[in-house]
């Protein structure tokens, strides 16, 4: 797989994957702005799919997993501009800035289809990649100010995400996990999101769930994955990078080892 990024500063980059497509979990610790140049990407999170493609932009909130996966189309490869919006920095944005505070902020992707402020602002960071000198830092603030802005004008309510700094609380474990048992998560980050350490993140699902987080996630995964191939008749290679597996190979090993048949022998795959 050959992925090649461009660094005008460590908040804007040109990405690009040349290969037939490319998949990870993730938790962004920044809210990404994402302008599609070519390409196409495939979103799943606990209760919505989305799919993007060239002229979309999107808004991902920082702390929300999400299973992404990266795909070249018609030829080209998957070419996006990227805009990570840091809690350092919006907190120097805000400070400045009135605003009306949401009591209670709608974590979700914001979708902003070819709209032409946003594709201007972002296309016009496009020459600067190939410039051998080092980007002003000045005029990065002046680029993701005037993303940021943008934003506001299209939907008001996207303040509640961008002015939100807050750490995840304490949660519920056992629908977290009922939720979001398909995304590949260390488990720091797992705690993280669900307001425990570690060590209590760990004592707390042993004593809900009276087995080890890492023996119940295969366990899920695989139950998911029977499901989609015995219910939904889909194929191996299309269901186990969606339920939480990296590998094909793998992923048949263990349900052969669980169920007793490999992934492609189930009766209403044949």
């Amino acid at each position: 797989m050959e992925h090649i990024s461009k660094y005008l500063t460590k908040e804007i980059k040109l990405s690009s994957y040349e290969d037939k497509l490319f998949k990870s979990d993730l938790m962004f610790d920044d809210h990404m702005l994402v302008w599609f140049i070519s390409g196409e990407t495939k979103i799943i999170q606990a209760e919505s799919t989305f799919i993007f493609k060239t002229g979309d932009t999107f808004l991902i909130p920082r702390n929300e997993l999400a299973t992404i996966i990266n795909y070249p189309k018609n030829g080209l490869p998957h070419k996006t501009v990227v805009m990570h919006l840091s809690t350092e920095r919006l907190k120097k944005f805000y400070e400045k800035t009135e605003y009306k505070k949401s009591i209670q902020p709608q974590q979700k992707i914001y979708r902003f289809n070819n709209h032409p402020l946003l594709e201007s602002c972002l296309n016009s960071l496009i020459p600067y990649f190939d410039m051998e000198d080092e980007f002003p830092e000045s005029l990065a603030t002046i680029k993701i100010e005037e993303a940021i802005n943008i934003l506001r004008l299209i939907d008001p309510s996207v303040d509640g995400i961008l002015a939100n700094f807050d750490a995840p609380g304490k949660i519920d474990l056992v629908d977290f996990m009922q939720r979001n048992f398909m995304f590949n998560m260390p488990l720091e980050k797992l705690g993280y999101l669900t307001g425990r350490s570690l060590s209590t993140f760990n004592r707390d699902f042993k004593k809900l769930f009276d087995t080890t987080p890492q023996k119940w996630l295969t366990d899920k995964r695989l139950e998911l994955a029977y499901y989609h191939l015995a219910e939904k008749k889909k194929k191996p290679t299309e269901i186990y990078l969606e339920v939480g597996f990296e590998d094909l190979s793998h992923f048949s090993y263990i349900f052969k080892k669980k169920y007793g048949v490999s992934p492609n022998q189930l009766p209403l795959n044949r």
